[in-house]
């Protein structure tokens, strides 16, 4: 079973369950996690669905585009392990996943 272990803003820890041909976005969407709302839809162009990859889960993904890599550029939040979940595509492979929702810009 996939899962993706997350913490809001708040500092609450979440477990739910990932679920293949779905983004991280839609799936933390889907599940109340509200603080990754997405504005744009999950169409690669507001950020503000920015979250922390934690731990050893950063190199299973494959690396941000140069598009999603401009939009974390302007974030004042951005860290080495930052990404926009409308672009993490959920695959069997990642099996789990740890994110924290990062601070709103």
């Amino acid at each position: 079973m996939s899962i993706v272990y997350v913490t809001t803003r708040e500092g609450e820890a979440k477990t739910i369950p990932g679920q293949e041909g779905l983004s991280l976005m839609e799936i933390l969407r889907d599940n109340g996690i509200d603080e990754a709302f997405a504005l744009c839809g999950g169409c690669c162009s507001c950020a503000t669905c920015h979250v922390y990859v934690e731990g050893e889960g950063l190199s299973a993904l494959p690396p941000a585009s140069a598009d999603e890599s401009d939009l974390l550029d302007g974030l004042g939040h951005r860290r080495d392990n930052s990404r926009l979940s409308c672009q993490i595509a959920w695959t069997p492979g990642l099996g789990s996943l740890q994110v924290a929702i990062a601070p709103a810009d």
